[in-house]
């Protein structure tokens, strides 16, 4: 069925909403700004009203006829002497405007002492990486001046940096990743331990920022993201990263959260996926997330070495065609999956040069997720068999054509035994728990931007899109829901998105009346 576009109200009136409050907001702020002094008189005179109302009921009674008295009098003369009653409305005016002033205490400029000491141990730290001793005029130097090199600063409640800008010579190698490493190295060990720094170099201006990351949210659960056929949400990343947010429900409450969204299909320049990490690092999780979108719009074989049944609730599901456990169950559903890929692409051939459109078995994606495939290998050794990586070749190669999506998940130990094929052509790539920098840019392709954590929860990581920037990334929570230590909330709503059951053949029931028509 073809999709209508959206109606003209829906599709612009979030951008003219959005309009009229900034408009609004301006014309509110012009007011205010406007009307400040007015509003000003106006706070001092009941101010004034007030503090007359308090002393008139602190007066005791027998005085206040004398009082009464004294302020009559006082109008009299103000209202006989020449000018009287402009001097008292202006001498009014002037006594409302010094009672309506603010009296919010400003903010003290510049850092206080601890914070000073601070910037200081910082700036006598960095003396040895950016000073040489032929310079002339020194911008750090023993006892220098640290405000110059310092610019912009930032502390927290606790009083720790959250930003900072650094000014540097120029004669520092700040082209070569050992020079810069070493730096990172040493601001987030003075800096403060146990956060992510994101580090920007401007190697033109000769400045370095230093932004202290809040952590991403962990308290995502699986649900139904409002993606378009052939995008994949990986996780959720910071904001300043992605021009793009998605609608989540937590609860009874919903806030927009930035994804990484990882696009497969013929036009895609990432058709396949690696994931790599520790034991309980949550690929597992992340690969159970990727069938259930997966499984919206296509088929899914899955092959799991590691034996311990995390994706059982998917076996006999609708849309989901194998869940391997077993050597000899994974070759046979990996040899299929060879032999239906090179099946699609004659398929589609065949159309193509006839002009026609390619047939409809061949439109349905298909994925084949893999969680641990070097167990099979090891196995496939002892017992002497075909190595199931090997099988992978043909959908790697030619699955971006014939809608084949390959997605590999092994741990860190194993790396040295993924095949050739899968090194290759696995162009989006994610590592998830606790790295050394050597292992992430071996797998990404290049270094993240921020400090790695030493401690990070389960489904925490980094994620590279092709040849695109190195992404934190946080895996939507998909726990087992068959694993006793699930809780309720998280089983539920994994259970929510799971498809039905799948009837098989030699269960399902032939009518009566059909029996008797086919009876001889």
């Amino acid at each position: 069925m073809a999709r209508r576009p959206l109606p003209r109200i829906l599709s612009t009136g979030s951008a003219q909403i959005a309009r009229s409050r900034e408009l609004a907001r301006t014309a509110a702020d012009s007011a205010t700004d406007v009307l400040h002094p007015l509003i000003t008189i106006t706070r001092g005179l009941r101010r004034l009203a007030s503090a007359g109302r308090r002393r008139w009921a602190d007066t005791p009674k027998d005085k206040r006829g004398p009082l009464l008295f004294l302020v009559a009098s006082v109008v009299l003369v103000v209202a006989l002497v020449p000018y009287g009653p402009l001097l008292a409305v202006v001498t009014l005016m002037a006594a409302a405007a010094w009672q309506g002033r603010d009296r919010t205490p400003a903010a003290p400029e510049g850092p206080d002492e601890s914070q000073t000491q601070r910037l200081r141990s910082l700036y006598e730290a960095l003396v040895p990486y950016f000073s040489t001793a032929e310079d002339p005029d020194p911008l750090f130097t023993h006892g220098g001046e640290w405000d110059k090199a310092f610019p912009v600063y930032e502390f927290d409640e606790t009083g720790r940096i959250t930003q900072l800008v650094i000014r540097y010579p120029a004669y520092f190698t700040d082209g070569e990743a050992d020079s810069r490493a070493r730096i990172e190295q040493l601001l987030h060990a003075k800096s403060g331990r146990g956060r992510e720094y994101r580090f920007a170099w401007d190697e033109e201006g000769n400045q370095l920022s230093v932004t202290v990351l809040p952590p991403l949210p962990t308290d995502i659960a699986a649900q139904r993201f409002v993606t378009s056929p052939g995008e994949t949400v990986l996780g959720f990343t910071d904001p300043t990263e992605v021009r793009r947010t998605l609608p989540l429900t937590y609860g009874e409450e919903q806030r927009d959260v930035p994804p990484v969204v990882w696009r497969t299909g013929a036009r895609s320049t990432e058709p396949h996926l690696l994931v790599m990490g520790q034991p309980g690092s949550g690929t597992s999780t992340l690969l159970r997330s990727i069938a259930l979108q997966a499984l919206l719009h296509g088929d899914v074989v899955i092959v799991e070495g590691g034996g311990t049944g995390e994706y059982a609730c998917l076996t006999g599901r609708d849309g989901v065609l194998a869940v391997e456990c077993g050597l000899t169950g994974a070759l046979a559903s990996l040899e299929w999956a060879a032999t239906e890929t090179e099946r699609r692409l004659i398929a589609m051939n065949r159309a193509r040069q006839a002009g026609q459109q390619p047939p409809d078995d061949t439109k349905r994606p298909l994925w084949i997720l893999l969680d641990r495939p070097s167990a099979f290998t090891h196995l496939a050794t002892a017992d002497g068999h075909r190595d199931p990586q090997s099988l992978l070749q043909v959908p790697l190669r030619h699955g971006r054509a014939a809608g084949v999506t390959v997605v590999v998940a092994d741990q860190f130990d194993s790396a040295d035994t993924l095949s050739d094929a899968v090194r290759q052509h696995t162009r989006a790539r994610v590592v998830l728990g606790p790295a050394t920098p050597e292992q992430l840019a071996a797998v990404l392709g290049a270094p993240p931007r921020t400090t790695p954590a030493a401690e990070v929860p389960p489904g925490r990581g980094y994620a590279r899109l092709g040849t695109g920037p190195v992404h934190r990334l946080q895996v939507p929570a998909t726990p087992d829901p068959h694993d006793e230590e699930t809780n309720d909330t998280a089983r539920q709503a994994v259970l929510a998105l799971l498809p039905p059951l799948t009837t098989p053949a030699d269960a399902e029931t032939v009518p009566a009346e059909a029996m008797v028509a086919d009876a001889p």
